[in-house]
């Protein structure tokens, strides 16, 4: 599903340029659970965004179902997003002038969906928020903004599911129902998951755990999860 070869990532600095990720190289096959770990600062969340096609690296290829993100345009990358890849941010980044529903049906509507409307519903169902369908983002509490951020990323049923740090900016029982609810999704669809976190209990679920260290893959290991 995933296959990362060699990537590199310099930012520019006030000193000169910044090495994130330092020759990084990992292949994640379709339907795993990976748990990418390590301290901040470490390149976890660039290495997710770059999978994401979210930003380009300075050196190295990606490859993502199959396609070389690096020869596509923005258009094409934003395609492939929306056809193959769901994305949950830790700050939910939803559209505040848009209610829990509309936020939902937005990449249904994108993607040319049969009634958007029902389908976020369901969704929103699905997570607990049924009877908060109508709420702005400002109206809801972290927890459940956070899980309609997980049913938007899941509407169009992607592939490929990453999580940036997705129970950072919750307490414990929350953060604990959202990955609930992550990987009961990532189950009944059979996606491969790639998920971000400094926690090692969260990380602990995973099939596998991947620790980046200095901008660089220090281990590969088998997790606890199935």
């Amino acid at each position: 599903m995933i296959r990362v070869r060699d990537v590199v990532m310099r930012l520019s600095g006030g000193s000169g340029p910044v090495t994130i990720l330092d020759g990084v190289s990992l292949a994640v096959p379709a339907g795993q659970f990976c748990a990418v770990t390590g301290p901040s600062g470490s390149g976890k969340s660039t290495l997710l965004g770059l999978i994401a096609g979210l930003d380009r690296p300075t050196a190295g290829s990606i490859e993502v179902a199959g396609v070389a993100l690096g020869g596509l345009d923005e258009d094409e990358l934003a395609r492939l997003r929306r056809r193959t890849i769901g994305y949950v941010f830790q700050s939910f980044h939803l559209l505040p002038t848009l209610t829990a529903l509309e936020n939902v049906a937005v990449p249904l509507e994108l993607a040319g969906a049969p009634d958007p409307a029902g389908r976020a519903a369901a969704l929103l169902g699905e997570m607990g928020l049924a009877d908060r369908a109508g709420h702005y983002p400002a109206q809801l509490s972290g927890g459940e903004q956070q899980r309609v951020a997980l049913a938007r990323a899941v509407a169009n049923r992607p592939a490929l599911l990453l999580a940036d740090e997705p129970t950072g900016n919750l307490d414990s029982a929350t953060g604990a129902r959202i990955i609930e609810l992550l990987l009961a999704w990532r189950r009944a669809h059979a996606a491969t998951l790639v998920l971000v976190t400094h926690d090692p209990e969260l990380a602990r679920h995973a099939e596998r755990v991947v620790e980046l260290r200095d901008g660089r893959v220090a281990a590969d290991r088998n997790g606890g999860g199935r």
